[in-house]
């Protein structure tokens, strides 16, 4: 596509690895240990663990305005600002929304950091696994395509995943929810287990556990971490290790086996195919401050650059064999993009106990497994699929005195003395796989390395409004059943993309004419370019995906590598 002058790097590696986020650290870890010399790039800025988490331990009075948001920092990053987790202290991993653009025909909200480690370094950290009633949705109910995988393909690579992340949290014998490789669990407080009862007390479908979060807890050893602090400082980057992340545990283990080359500033834009071997000889990168091209040449190839990063990659690399993108004989390239529902649920004040209060600052809420569509006894009529709640109960604290016209003693009291208590809880509901929900690349918007940017046609539908109906009656109903007072529920439009779950524009399936990837994440037509991250997705499921990014990372990477093994024996 860009026509200047291309260096051709000397050394061909045996692998190179597009991103360094959830997938990205995962896939050069299993190269590493398996022994092929693996080239890693990121488009980003170099981030060393705890050397360069800038904000890790600074309080509210080391903050420039007490970390109030600076509306000059805010114009940067309009979009940036609608996710929860931006804040003065972790602003500088989100990008300069005017630096990086996108166009919306339709809106989307792009939230992402460019810089080593990804969104390994800022995401909420909740971990589930997928299950049957997952794998097998899309061939039940005739939407999307069937996944070429089942969960006896993915489950020992969610045990090892687990093992090795460190996942807290409970085995509940769910079908919809598997049980895991888990550490010690976080304690629920004492409204939630009076939640978690009147749960169990007044509904027969349905309970409440503490999130499954990867966060190390317990007894067990992973090298260079320690145990969660409870520090809830997550999103600046830990400097215990005590939540999982590419920079303190993937990215080092690969480096350790001194197969690893990592190279930052490097925008990867096209994956090279080799029209005489049939198969893709390297990646073309533009350096992110020089603007020099260079192209650098491997057997074995993952993109691992984020759901929207992986396909704008794919799609930008076009050849006389592929005039549409890499891979794309199907024509779904860029296609069947999902993301979580979000934004309804509901909130309440709890009496009661005044008396009782937490230790600590317990990065993790309460999780409420999916509920819905699970057998002929939960089936509804007005919706596909279903969903999961996220929430935790908290008090306020001395800073509501702040705003109250009082004085003198009452006041006082007031500072030392715990607000009321309060709960709520969100739904994240399961998107449908729609094909016209797709991105498309702009040619005439280019970015500030000539690259084109893109386009976002994507929106929610009929099923996922229902969804989210549903999510605010059934909070407000456990909350009152709870007994809790003045009980509010909330519906507010979500966006597609503010969940920060966007997957599914390069799906896995079992027919090249219908999928862009096959049940080993391998691109059909080119069986050297492997595509791990959430664009592989076949259907979204409604729990959090990043584990299973991870499982399927791991377990692709070790078929890529002995398959890498088998050549060169019998070459």
């Amino acid at each position: 596509m860009i026509e200047d002058k291309i260096t051709e790097y000397p050394t061909v590696y045996d692998a190179i690895v597009i991103g360094t986020g959830i997938s990205g650290g995962w896939a050069t870890k299993e190269l590493c240990e398996n022994g092929l010399k693996t080239l890693v790039l990121d488009r980003g800025r170099m981030v060393k663990h705890i050397e360069d988490y800038p904000t890790m331990y600074q309080d509210p009075w080391d903050l420039k305005h007490r970390g109030i948001k600076n509306p000059e920092d805010v114009k940067k990053q309009p979009k940036q600002n609608k996710s929860y987790i931006l804040a003065p202290t972790s602003q500088h991993w989100f990008v300069d929304d005017f630096k990086h653009p996108y166009n919306e025909p339709k809106p989307f909200d792009w939230i992402r950091g460019y810089h080593v480690g990804g969104r390994s370094l800022m995401w909420a950290r909740q971990s589930y696994r997928l299950s049957d009633l997952d794998f097998e949705a899309n061939k039940k109910d005739g939407y999307g395509v069937d996944w070429p995988i089942r969960y006896k393909d993915i489950a020992p690579w969610y045990d090892k995943v687990e093992e090795f992340i460190g996942v807290s949290g409970q085995n509940l014998g769910l079908a919809q929810l598997p049980d895991g490789k888990l550490s010690k669990p976080m304690d629920l407080n004492c409204v939630e287990l009076e939640l978690q009862k009147k749960i169990k007390e007044n509904f027969d479908d349905r309970l409440l556990t503490i999130g499954r979060a990867a966060h190390k807890t317990g007894n067990a050893m992973h090298e260079g971490r320690s145990n969660c602090q409870f520090r809830n400082r997550c999103v600046r980057g830990c400097p215990f290790g005590g939540y999982f992340s590419s920079n303190s545990s993937t990215l080092p283990a690969a480096e350790r086996t001194g197969n690893m080359h990592l190279r930052h500033n490097s925008i990867a834009y096209e994956i090279v195919y080799d029209d005489n071997k049939g198969i893709a000889s390297g990646v073309r990168i533009i350096d992110a401050e020089t603007h020099e091209k260079i192209f650098f040449k491997a057997a074995i190839i993952f993109c691992c650059a984020s759901t929207i990063g992986s396909t704008s990659i794919l799609m930008q690399s076009k050849s006389k064999r592929f005039p549409n993108g890499l891979g794309n004989d199907s024509g779904e390239l860029g296609h069947n993009i999902m993301d979580h529902t979000s934004k309804s649920g509901a909130s309440a004040k709890v009496e009661g106990f005044d008396d009782k209060h937490y230790k600590g600052r317990r990065p993790n809420g309460f999780y409420i497994p999916r509920f819905r569509n699970i057998d002929e006894k939960t089936k509804q009529k007005r919706f596909l699929r279903g969903y999961g709640f996220q929430g935790r109960a908290s008090r306020t604290n001395w800073r509501e005195g702040m705003g109250e016209l009082s004085f003198g003693k009452d006041l006082k009291e007031k500072l030392f003395k715990p607000g009321e208590w309060h709960i709520g809880m969100t739904g994240f509901g399961e998107c449908l796989p729609y094909h016209d929900n797709k991105i498309e690349l702009n040619y005439d918007k280019l970015d500030a390395w000539g690259l084109p940017t893109v386009d976002f046609h994507v929106t929610f539908r009929e099923n996922e409004f229902r969804i989210k109906e549903d999510i605010e009656q059934q909070a407000i109903a456990m909350l009152k059943a709870a007994g809790f007072k003045d009980v509010k529920g909330h519906n507010y439009e979500s966006t597609p993309g503010i969940a920060i779950h966007e997957m599914g524009s390069a799906r896995m399936g079992h027919d090249p004419k219908t999928s862009v990837l096959n049940k080993y994440n391998q691109v059909h037509a080119v069986p050297n370019v492997y595509v791990t991250d959430g664009s592989c997705m076949t259907s979204s499921a409604c729990q959090n995906p990043s584990l299973t990014y991870m499982a399927i990372t791991a377990r692709a990477a070790n078929y890529a590598a002995s398959e890498f093994h088998k050549n060169k024996k019998t070459h």
